[in-house]
């Protein structure tokens, strides 16, 4: 496994498991504990993901010091603003079973994060904390904020994968110093990802999956990668990308496949933003 450091001096691993869209409490659970028996020490989840105190009981029950893991969750729209996301940490931390989180993110750009922030920035000072950070910030969002806290985001969690690669939004981060991660790595296996004829080609070549190719291309553009499975063959599979390399030649093929918009989300739309609004996480 290979690390990044983050702009606070924090180690971070370029790989790590994520849990979006495992509600099951049980399929949840021992996800997370093969993930981490598989290797994975990064593990990511989210208040909105409803799944909090699965993987909580996951860390209890995985045998791995607490030191050793790097726990990520993440504050909705609903808590945006100071006294709401104090209050929304706690209740993540009491779920998760922890003292303490070692990256904690406003999940989208929305409500009063500025608030949010505030609150983040003391709980990050208070030693509760050891990164903070943010998701789906675009480059005027992200620039905005770093120039407007104490303290810099650690992280920024967007959506990057070979059909939407951001490079305007990963030389923001680099201007700044904040460090990339990817969500939906695999483009939730849309446009036919796993079957690309390039794709195939260029695996075939390293004796790799197509799925390894993918993930090693975001990691050598210094992303940080978060890629689910509840199937422990590609829980295993996922993690074995640190052996290969992928070429310059390979690197510029699969850069030209970016449409240069996303077609999972859009977080320019009202209509997706009122959605965001409207979807809750607690009465």
């Amino acid at each position: 496994m290979e690390f990044t450091t983050l702009n606070n001096g924090i180690k971070m691993p370029m790989e790590g498991f994520g849990v979006f869209q495992v509600p099951d409490p049980a399929q949840c659970e021992q996800s997370v504990v093969n993930a981490i028996q598989a290797g994975y020490r990064l593990i990511d989840t989210a208040a909105a993901y409803f799944n909090e105190e699965s993987v909580g009981a996951a860390i209890k029950k995985c045998g791995v010091p607490r030191e050793e893991l790097f726990i990520t969750t993440k504050l909705w729209v609903q808590d945006a603003g100071y006294e709401e996301a104090k209050k929304a940490f706690q209740t993540s931390l009491d779920k998760l079973g922890l003292d303490y989180l070692d990256l904690y993110l406003i999940h989208q750009p929305l409500g009063d994060y500025y608030g949010a922030w505030r609150a983040m920035e003391e709980l990050y000072k208070e030693g509760k904390v050891k990164a903070i950070g943010v998701c789906n910030f675009y480059p005027e969002r992200l620039t905005d904020l770093c120039l407007t806290a104490k303290v810099t985001p650690a992280v920024n969690q967007v959506e990057l994968h070979p059909f939407f690669q951001q490079e305007n939004a990963l030389a923001t981060m680099k201007e700044f110093g904040v460090q990339p991660e990817a969500w939906g790595p695999l483009a939730e296996g849309k446009h036919g990802i796993f079957t690309d004829p390039m794709l195939t080609e260029i695996a075939g070549k390293y004796g790799k999956s197509v799925a390894q190719v993918v993930l090693r291309w975001n990691t050598q553009r210094g992303v940080v990668i978060i890629p689910k499975s509840i199937h422990q063959n590609r829980i295993v599979e996922n993690l074995d990308i640190w052996d290969f390399e992928l070429s310059k030649e390979d690197m510029d093929k699969i850069s030209r496949m970016d449409l240069g918009h996303s077609e999972i989300v859009d977080h320019s739309s009202p209509e997706f933003v009122k959605y965001l609004h409207s979807a809750k996480v607690h009465n």
